[in-house]
């Protein structure tokens, strides 16, 4: 079919990039905030459309300074697929992102979904445990020149996760509580906590949890929730190795192999 609206020209830039690895112009120029999801939602039935399966969603713009900078008071979030999980220590092939950038988090694993009417007790009762986790971002937009739009639009400017093995309930550890120190090699490149992401991890999880619903796509149990950044995003590079400690939670690492020539 030919591409007659300004939502499928967004959609079609965004799969260009991720299809021939090549990084695109910002999508803003054709689309409005509101319509961002619905080029989100049609680049994701895409890669369902081809095998791919729904594991979970990532939550961003968890940080008042970052929301800032987007002109947004809201974070916003993406989706997790069944392609996207490293294992703990393992290893990013060269080439496999375009423009990476890692942070550390708190992720929740479900175990019970979370539809309905969304209360506290109720997000903290759907939570089988905890994880420490890193999220390697990624853009297809060019030199990470995004908005808000092009951000949601781009699936959250989402790449691959890593989960840590531990597994933790919220009776050992409170999210809100925990200290975050990411590490690339010896060096420490970031530094957070819980409180940094929208107050709380779970508060994060729980504005998710309402917003998918209302989108009539609730979460639901098995579901893996990356649930925003604890501490600043860094910059990747080939070679990089990264460990973050998250008190309570662990350790959680990856490595990002050396480009070929």
């Amino acid at each position: 079919m030919p591409i007659t609206t300004a939502v499928d020209q967004a959609t079609e830039r965004l799969l260009d990039a991720a299809t021939t690895g090549t990084p695109c112009a910002p999508v803003r120029d054709l689309i409005a905030p509101d319509d961002a999801y619905d080029v989100q939602r049609r680049l994701t039935a895409h890669r369902v459309a081809g095998g791919a399966r729904v594991v979970g969603r990532k939550v961003g713009l968890t940080n008042p300074a970052v929301q800032a900078q987007l002109g947004v008071d809201t974070p916003d979030f993406g989706v997790l697929f069944d392609d996207m999980p490293v294992d703990h220590a393992g290893v990013v092939a060269a080439g496999r992102l375009l423009q990476p950038r890692i942070e550390a988090e708190v992720a929740f694993v479900l175990g019970a979904d979370l539809d309905g009417e969304v209360t506290d007790d109720r997000v903290r009762a759907a939570v089988d445990h905890q994880r420490a986790a890193l999220e390697i971002v990624d853009s297809r937009v060019a030199g990470w020149d995004i908005t808000f739009a092009d951000t949601v639009a781009d699936n959250g400017s989402s790449g691959l996760y890593v989960l840590g093995p531990e597994r933790v309930t919220l009776d050992e550890a409170e999210p809100r509580d925990v200290a975050m120190t990411l590490r690339r090699g010896d060096e420490v490149v970031s530094q957070g906590s819980g409180a940094a992401c929208l107050g709380d991890p779970l508060a994060a999880l729980a504005w998710l949890a309402r917003t998918a619903g209302d989108l009539g796509d609730p979460l639901r149990a098995g579901d893996v929730v990356l649930s925003g950044a604890l501490g600043p995003m860094v910059p990747v590079a080939p070679g990089d190795r990264f460990t973050a400690q998250i008190t309570g939670l662990g350790e959680v690492a990856v490595r990002f192999e050396e480009e070929t020539t």
